[in-house]
């Protein structure tokens, strides 16, 4: 190859590496406010625990740990609706593009794990939080349309 002709391998194994190495950094996040969070509520035994029993420091430390997942489960979905579209628009080959997908879906399978957590380590009584079901629908739309294809779109119509 000229140094003026694109590589087009090169250029997936570029963005494969820099999507596994981005995905990592990401899991890392996730960890550390799963981590935050599962000690911000080890006071409770049973979900949903009821706020009367909690001390008020304990109270306002989930809170703020809670807010803090919330916060990143919002951040990441965008980011990861983002990057579905980028995969989609490349011109890689489908079988690249499904590598991308696959890597991305086991991703997404593990930071649907920790942010559930915000939908069942909650207090009795917490108001219905709209933003919230909005991120865990979207959440969900992007991680079926990376399953979808993985799976591959053409078997599924054949």
């Amino acid at each position: 190859m000229t140094a003026t002709t694109p590589d087009p391998a090169g250029a997936f194994e570029r963005a494969r590496a820099g999507l596994w190495a981005s995905l990592q950094k990401h899991l890392a996040l996730i960890y550390q406010a799963e981590a935050a969070f599962k000690q911000a509520v080890a006071f409770a035994d049973t979900f949903p625990f009821s706020t009367a029993e909690v001390e008020a420091g304990q109270l306002a430390d989930y809170t703020r740990q809670r807010a803090a997942l919330r916060d990143l489960f919002t951040d990441e979905t965008t980011q990861l609706d983002t990057l579905t579209k980028a995969i989609r628009t490349k011109s890689y080959a489908e079988d690249e593009k499904k590598q991308l997908y696959l890597l991305l879906l086991g991703y997404l399978d593990i930071a649907a794990a920790v942010f559930e957590r915000l939908r069942v380590q909650v207090p009795r009584g917490l108001p219905a939080d709209e933003e919230l079901a909005a991120t865990q629908a979207r959440f969900e739309r992007v991680r079926s349309f990376a399953r979808l294809h993985v799976k591959g779109i053409a078997g599924l119509l054949g």
